[in-house]
């Protein structure tokens, strides 16, 4: 206890240096902690884009690109799967609901997506949360859309509002005869919804009726002959499926990628989301070698605070000499004050982590749509404090080492 109680008091003698060094220490253990737990949370909210849906289904490509298309509306599909291939699979006894997705509008830089109601009741994200709105409502309009967040704040959209859809991606041409209104504006999800203009699947049709090859057509056709119609799609991009037993989606899964009336595949969302993630994410590694770097700073900063104070600290050591107390008791006193410091640093680090966490956390998830849990820190978080302790102690050595060597010469020109 003597031996703590002196280490205390000679950090409380120089308290300017050694709360900055503290200070210090504390920024960088908490810039790790919270890479991590920024890291963990846009890890799990990209994994749970798309939840509670057990296959997606396309034309024949690869799973990411399957994923891109259908999920995160990137890219484009190699090819459509046909509406009688479609319903054939609808009805297939092990699934339990599809939803069909149609791509390959705009408006504006943001995709349109054709779909039925469906859509808003069986796309979940973030382990089971469901779309809702934070303006509007779904009705049975045929021209009517429903914006997402992004879409609302960049265009600033409000409900009411007439949009033109353009016909393609990169189109000049839009589709001014049938204009469409804005019936609700999504809440902010941090998924792809939020930068998607979603209308009915009957709308896409009803919009490309008049078309040929690519150029419009004039038509007569008036919206209410537009409604009463049925107008069923040749065909669609992807399909979203929920199946009755897990333990069929295997089975189901191969048989549609041996489907013998065109060349469909059946991917899980699960891995083909893990499979993009292992690409996307390597930016993560960089992160966390640069808050490593960061801590690697800090230390040898605390290092070299140690060795600047020494000549200082010449005459404490010279009076601890003379009360009988050996060199290596000196050297310990250096680094428990080191060990002292960093655990001090860390103790702060983590307050000011969930401070921030819970200050930051519903700004973050509004901006970015990245939740960042407050939980307790996981084993990972919580190896990170040890690790930091010994490196502390390791950078220690040195400042050690010169105050053991001073102490001895000190201790002998003392006895001369």
């Amino acid at each position: 206890m003597i031996f703590i109680r002196h280490a205390i008091k000679s950090l409380m003698n120089r308290w300017l240096t050694v709360s900055l060094t503290i200070a210090v220490i504390a920024l960088s253990i908490l810039l790790i902690l919270m890479v991590e737990k920024v890291r963990h949370g846009a890890k799990t909210s990209f994994i749970n884009t798309i939840s509670n849906t057990d296959l997606i289904i396309g034309a024949r490509s690869g799973s990411i690109q399957l994923l891109l298309y259908s999920v995160f509306r990137m890219g484009d599909a190699i090819n459509n799967m046909s509406w009688k291939s479609y319903l054939e699979l609808k009805e297939h006894p092990d699934v339990a609901w599809t939803v069909p997705i149609s791509l390959g509008d705009s408006h504006k830089g943001f995709r349109v997506m054709g779909t039925t109601h469906d859509y808003f009741d069986r796309y979940k994200y973030r382990s089971g949360q469901s779309l809702s709105f934070r303006e509007g409502e779904l009705t049975t309009k045929l021209f009517d859309a429903y914006i997402g967040a992004d879409v609302a704040k960049k265009l600033n959209y409000k409900v009411g509002q007439e949009i033109i859809i353009s016909h393609g991606l990169a189109s000049f041409t839009d589709h001014t005869d049938r204009p469409f209104k804005v019936a609700g504006i999504l809440n902010k999800t941090g998924t792809p919804v939020d930068r998607t203009v979603i209308v009915s699947l009957k709308a896409i049709e009803a919009i490309h009726i008049n078309w040929q090859t690519g150029i419009q057509v004039k038509s007569n056709l008036t919206t209410a002959d537009l409604e009463a119609m049925e107008l069923p799609p040749k065909a669609i991009t992807a399909a979203l499926v929920g199946m009755k037993s897990r333990l069929k989606i295997f089975s189901f899964q191969r048989s549609v990628n041996n489907y013998k009336q065109e060349a469909l595949m059946a991917i899980l969302p699960g891995v083909a989301l893990q499979q993009l993630w292992s690409i996307v994410g390597l930016g993560e590694k960089a992160l966390i070698g640069v808050s490593i770097l960061v801590i690697i700073i800090a230390l040898f900063s605390m290092s070299a605070m140690m060795l600047a104070s020494l000549s200082e600290r010449r005459r404490e050591m010279a009076i601890l000499r003379s009360l009988g107390a050996p060199a290596l008791f000196i050297s310990s006193l250096f680094a428990l004050e080191a060990l002292l410091m960093t655990i001090i640093a860390a103790l702060f680090a983590i307050a000011l982590l969930y401070v921030l966490l819970f200050i930051a956390q519903p700004l973050i998830d509004a901006a970015y749509g990245i939740y960042i849990p407050i939980s307790v820190l996981s084993s990972n978080e919580l190896l990170i404090i040890p690790l930091v302790i010994f490196a502390a102690l390791f950078v220690s050595i040195i400042p050690c080492y010169r105050a053991y060597r001073f102490s001895i010469s000190d201790g002998l020109s003392i006895k001369t």
